[in-house]
């Protein structure tokens, strides 16, 4: 048996629009698959996201993330944050590799990596 990645999920409590603000941040295609309670963002090169809607916030630090990889790790945090992400931390392990850590509009945590 192999299982392949087919989609990430993510729990919000407007998955229209955050389905929307992903697909800007990383060219994908919005799609709704469920009439206002899910939607998914696709891109040729990589898994599906999906967006599903619930009534109560996760609570506490995501399980689950995505780590994206930048040439520019400050001119795509500064992109991304223009468009409506927040920095939550970061870290340098060395002069060769450091990571971003980053909140979608509705506080899903994902990281830029890079130099």
């Amino acid at each position: 048996m192999t299982l392949n990645v087919e989609m990430v999920t993510f729990d919000c409590g407007d998955p229209a629009s955050l389905a929307g603000w992903w697909a800007e941040q990383f060219g994908g295609t919005a799609q709704e698959l469920l009439p206002g309670e899910f939607f998914a963002v696709s891109r040729p090169d990589g898994p599906r996201l999906g967006f599903q809607k619930v009534a109560d916030p996760t609570p506490g630090k995501n399980r689950v993330h995505l780590d994206f990889g930048a040439a520019d790790v400050d001119a795509e945090v500064s992109r991304l944050t223009a468009a409506g992400a927040t920095e939550v931390g970061g870290r340098k392990i060395s002069d060769d590799f450091r990571w971003v850590v980053l909140a979608d509009p509705e506080g899903n945590v994902f990281c830029i990596a890079g130099r």
